[in-house]
């Protein structure tokens, strides 16, 4: 079956992230984009939001992870929001990309992307 896709692009929140000394005590900027694939069908069939993901509850979770989270490496915190991406069981396939702008010199940002599915 085709599914669609839900994007979430640019979310910026401040957290701690990283294993620098100064990384542990100061909040930085994090950047999540993720991309869930799903059916949207029975929503736009009933125009009922109980039959959708809906991505503002995914997001709101993610921002509070983040904020309340203080994960040492990108890849555990990348890996938790494709976690809370996928308690949704409607969403069959997640990817998730989470950059720190500014973490290297002469780079824009540095990041990490996963893809998971229901079945990992």
């Amino acid at each position: 079956m085709q599914l669609d896709k839900i994007r979430i692009t640019d979310l910026l929140v401040a957290g701690i992230i990283g294993i620098n000394a100064d990384e542990r005590f100061n909040k930085q900027d994090i950047l999540v984009n993720a991309t869930l694939w799903v059916d949207t069908r029975p929503a736009a069939a009933s125009d009922d939001i109980s039959d959708a993901v809906n991505y503002r509850t995914i997001t709101k979770a993610i921002i509070a992870h983040i904020e309340e989270g203080e994960p040492m490496l990108v890849e555990r915190l990348v890996a938790e929001i494709a976690d809370i991406c996928l308690a949704d069981d409607r969403v069959d396939r997640v990817e998730v990309t989470v950059e720190k702008p500014g973490a290297l010199r002469h780079a824009r940002s540095v990041g990490i992307t996963v893809m998971r599915t229901r079945v990992d």
